[in-house]
C-alpha cells in the first residue's frame, strides 16, 4: 500500500516540501525511504512535519496561503486516502462532489443545469472568507 500510495503521488507531481526534497530525490532510496515511512506509521510513532507555506495571489486581489507537504508526507496522506476512503465514501451524499472519487466540478455543474429547469427556485448561500474565519 505505501509502494502504491508513492506511485500515486509521484503521479500527482508536485513541489517539495520544507525539507526541500523533491519526489526524484526521494526515490533515489526509495525501498529504504519506504520501509521507514511504513514503520513509524505502522508502530504509532509518524508525525508529520511542518508544511511549506507559499503565498498564492487571488484573482480578487491579495493572497491565500497554500501549505505544500514533503513528499514522505504526502505519501502518508494517501496510504490513509487509500485505507480511509473506502470506508467512508458510502456514506456521503450523491450530490457531495467536494474532494470525492469520480465525481468532479463539471458534473456539479451539469446537475445543477438540469435542476434549474426542474424547479422555480434557487437557495444560494456563500460564506466569504469561511476558512479564513473558522477556528
Amino acid at each position: 500500500v505505501v509502494y502504491e500510495a508513492f506511485l500515486r503521488v509521484k503521479a500527482n507531481k508536485g513541489s517539495a516540501g520544507i525539507d526541500e526534497e523533491s519526489i526524484e530525490e526521494f526515490e533515489m532510496n526509495l525501498k529504504d525511504n519506504l520501509y521507514k515511512l511504513w514503520n513509524r506509521m505502522s508502530s504509532g510513532s509518524y508525525f508529520p512535519p511542518a508544511v511549506k507555506a507559499v503565498e498564492i495571489p487571488k484573482k480578487g486581489g491579495g493572497t491565500r496561503t497554500l501549505g505544500i507537504p514533503t513528499v514522505e508526507d504526502r505519501i502518508a496522506q494517501m496510504v490513509v486516502k487509500l485505507y480511509f476512503e473506502p470506508s467512508v465514501e458510502p456514506f456521503f451524499h450523491k450530490d457531495s462532489y467536494g474532494y470525492r472519487p469520480n465525481k468532479s466540478a463539471i458534473q456539479a455543474l451539469e446537475i445543477t443545469r438540469k435542476r434549474c429547469w426542474k424547479y422555480n427556485w434557487v437557495l444560494e448561500f456563500d460564506i466569504k472568507g469561511l476558512f479564513d474565519n473558522i477556528d
